[in-house]
C-alpha cells in the first residue's frame, strides 16, 4: 500500500512514472502481480521486476522457512528485517533511473517501518543520496539524483487518508508477509496488523481480502 500511494503521489507531482519491483526471494510473491496491477492502473509507464535472490543467504523470516513470521511486534530489529533489502533494491532503481535519464527516485519507506528496520529511517535515506551522489555518472557528470521519501513521517493512518486523496485502489494492493498465492491476507502478521490498524484509525473500510 505504502508503494502504491508513493507512485500516486510522484504521478500527481508530474513525474513520468516507472515503477520497480524485486523479486528477492520473498515468501509473499502475490505482492508481485500486485504491483503489475497496481502500477497499470496509476498510470505508470512500465514496471520492471529484477530478480535478486537474497534466500542464498537467509537471515530473515520473509526470505528464510525456517524462521517462523511473528503475529506481533517486539522489541529492536524484527525478524521480518531482510539484511541489507532496501540498500540493494535503490540500488538496483538507482542504475535503471541512470539508463533511463531521471534524476528522481521514490520508495515507500515510512515512519512506523523507521522504528524497526535501520533502512527505513531519515539517516538512511540521507546517506542513499550522498552515496548515489558521488557513485554514478549521473550523480558526478550529471544533474544529480534525489531520493524522496514522501512518507517518511506518515503513520498508517495518514498514508491511508493521502490514498483515499489520490484515489488509490488499496484493494489491489498486497501487504502481508505470508499472503497466499491469490493474494489473501493472513491477518494476524505484523503487516497484516499494521494495515488493518491504519484504515481504523484513518475511519476507513478495510478493503483487503483474507484467508477465511
Amino acid at each position: 500500500m505504502d508503494s502504491a500511494v508513493v507512485l500516486a503521489i510522484a504521478h500527481e507531482m508530474g513525474f513520468e512514472t516507472y515503477a520497480m519491483s524485486v523479486r528477492y526471494g520473498q515468501r509473499h510473491t502475490s505482492e508481485l502481480d500486485a504491483a503489475d496491477r497496481v502500477s497499470s492502473t496509476l498510470g505508470a509507464a512500465a514496471h520492471k521486476t529484477v530478480v535478486v535472490d537474497l534466500r542464498s543467504i537467509g537471515g530473515s523470516a520473509l526470505t528464510d522457512a525456517d524462521i517462523d513470521v511473528p503475529e506481533s511486534g517486539g522489541p529492536g530489529i524484527p525478524v521480518t528485517y531482510v539484511p541489507a533489502r532496501n540498500t540493494i533494491m535503490l540500488s538496483v532503481a538507482l542504475g535503471w533511473a541512470e539508463v533511463l535519464g531521471a534524476a528522481d527516485i521514490f520508495c515507500g519507506v515510512n515512519a512506523v517501518d523507521y522504528s524497526g528496520y535501520p533502512d527505513c529511517r531519515p539517516e538512511f535515506i540521507e546517506a542513499f543520496e550522498k552515496l548515489a551522489n558521488v557513485a554514478t555518472k549521473a550523480g558526478v557528470e550529471g544533474a544529480g539524483i534525489r531520493v524522496h521519501a514522501p512518507l517518511l513521517r506518515m503513520s498508517k493512518a495518514d498514508i491511508v487518508r493521502e490514498g483515499m486523496r489520490l484515489d488509490v485502489d488499496f484493494a489491489q494492493t498486497v501487504s502481508c508477509y505470508q499472503a497466499d498465492a491469490e493474494g489473501r491476507a493472513c491477518g494476524h502478521c505484523d503487516a497484516c496488523r499494521l494495515r488493518a490498524e491504519g484504515f481504523a484509525a484513518a475511519g476507513v473500510d478495510d478493503p483487503t481480502r483474507y484467508v477465511s
